[in-house]
């Protein structure tokens, strides 16, 4: 993977996908929660604290020991990490001039006291700039389920963003009700017509969304006709035998009606969905959608034939919020 395509798969440290910040140095001026919130991060002029400036982001006090400090972050899911972004948005004057990341997978530890592991560097001292996303290749392919951020020697980080492959032993998984389209088990929207309101991604997070934001919306559309569209590479190969389409908040907004394809790709072949010359397969032909509304089809269904990658087309445009295609892997 070259530059920073990386940027393509799945934040693995995502708040909203599972991933959580367990123990840090020291966040006096901001919490370590904020590392892994969507999005670069926000400024408020005027903002302030009892402990000072108010900051969207992780931020330790200046330090006046020997010494830097840490944070220590829970992978929503074991991986492998091909990039990362150490994000200083907002951190002007005060964010930490270099960093480095450690891992370990927990599966791999004879022990869970963190000071007693044996940590991997991963990504080595290196420069922040100032205000800046900071994008760094990872050539280290194990399988981490945890990391430990280094800033030398302390200051401000608005977003970390881990990006990589989920890892899922598929070997034991034998459950027909497997959501093949969850980023959790390794689910990844790759392409789509339009995004302009929210990510493609949130179709595969876990739970229900929170908000309208929390979802794929695409712009008002008045041509004559005209129908959005988001492909998504399941996590497995396998056949889908129930779907849920979630218009959760989208009320005004919600598409008419929708409809779902599949394909199947080799592994190893090359595919260009921007040239459209795939042969998609009918799964669920087109119905109509409610606003605000878990809609579960099975019946429905017009195929049980094993697919790669699915197309959820809706008319003419609007909003949704979670797809869940629940099926059996191929093996």
């Amino acid at each position: 993977m070259t530059g920073s395509d990386f940027t393509k798969l799945t934040d693995l440290a995502a708040e909203k996908l599972g991933g959580k910040t367990l123990l840090c140095s020291d966040d006096f001026f901001a919490e370590k929660e904020n590392l892994l919130k969507p999005g670069r991060g926000i400024f408020i002029a005027g903002k302030y604290t009892d402990r000072g400036k108010w900051m969207d982001g992780w931020e330790s006090r200046r330090k006046r020991v020997p010494g830097h400090d840490w944070c220590i972050i829970q992978l929503a899911t074991p991986g492998k990490i091909h990039g990362v972004d150490i994000d200083t948005n907002y951190f002007l004057g005060n964010h930490p001039p270099f960093a480095s990341i450690d891992a370990f997978n927990i599966m791999d530890a004879d022990t869970d006291d963190f000071e007693k592991l044996t940590w991997v560097e991963i990504l080595p001292k290196s420069p922040l700039q100032p205000g800046s996303q900071n994008l760094y290749g990872v050539g280290d392919q194990h399988i981490y389920s945890h990391l430990r951020l280094n800033i030398y020697p302390d200051g401000g980080v608005a977003r970390l963003k881990v990006y990589g492959e989920v890892i899922k032993d598929w070997t034991v998984v034998s459950d027909d009700e497997t959501d093949l389209a969850a980023a959790l088990n390794g689910a990844r929207a790759v392409l789509c017509n339009d995004m302009f309101f929210s990510h493609m991604g949130n179709l595969l997070m876990p739970g229900r969304g929170i908000n309208m934001a929390d979802g794929w919306e695409t712009k008002r559309n008045r041509s004559p006709g005209n129908k959005d569209w988001v492909i998504v590479q399941l996590a497995h190969p396998g056949n889908i035998h129930k779907i849920l389409i979630d218009t959760g908040h989208f009320k005004g907004n919600y598409p008419d009606s929708c409809m779902i394809e599949g394909c199947n790709i080799a592994p190893g072949e090359p595919i260009d969905f921007t040239r459209d010359e795939t042969d998609w397969t009918v799964i669920l032909p087109q119905v109509k959608l409610e606003a605000d509304h878990e809609h579960y089809f099975e019946h429905e269904i017009a195929t049980n034939g094993a697919f790669t990658h699915v197309r959820l087309v809706i008319f003419p445009d609007g909003g949704i919020s979670r797809m869940r295609l629940f099926g059996k892997p191929l093996l």
